[in-house]
């Protein structure tokens, strides 16, 4: 399930990217939507992975967004308005978030590592997806914002993944714990 998990992900991010890329921004997105539909079908429980999948989206396309309106990463081939984070990315936080409580699991409680896998491979995604024609970085501080936009996001969603785990029998953990 893990490799599998991994190997998905890998498949919708070559997807999206290529396909922005290419010109063709609605292709990953429609490879992702597959990947999510198998990704759920393993689910212990579908309603905690869709609540990830929805904050993890949220948290994304405002993190995008900002990135975007701030000059730190331009699109290419959108799919709606270039004043907007594209489809496609959206696809891919989506397909990312599908590895939080599977693939990545291993990392949900060493903080310092989920700080440094995302200050790293953050922008190193970002990077593979400009030499792919799908983004463009204009400048060393896009690198520099990714870095550490990635260093909070990557720990903050690992946290949420332990709170909406649909891959656990007792998928939906309550805040605190019951009142004796």
């Amino acid at each position: 399930m893990i490799i599998i998990n991994f190997i998905l992900f890998q498949i919708a991010w070559f997807a999206c990217v290529v396909g922005a890329g290419k010109g063709m921004p609605w292709f990953g997105v429609m490879i992702t939507m597959v990947v999510l539909v198998w990704h759920l079908s393993q689910a212990k429980s579908v309603k905690a992975e869709l609540l990830l999948l929805l904050c993890a989206l949220l948290i994304g396309a405002v993190y995008d967004q900002s990135m975007l309106s701030f000059g730190f990463i331009s699109y290419v081939n959108n799919g709606w308005s270039s004043a907007i984070v594209p489809v496609w990315i959206l696809a891919l936080w989506l397909a990312f978030t599908s590895t939080l409580n599977v693939s990545l699991r291993w990392m949900r409680n060493k903080h310092l590592i989920a700080v440094i896998f995302g200050a790293v491979g953050g922008p190193l995604a970002y990077f593979g997806a400009q030499k792919l024609g799908a983004v463009v970085l204009p400048s060393t501080a896009s690198y520099i914002a990714l870095s550490i936009g990635w260093a909070i996001i990557t720990p903050l969603l690992l946290l949420i993944s332990s709170r909406f785990d649909g891959f656990v029998y007792s998928a939906i953990k309550p805040l605190r714990g019951p009142i004796n």
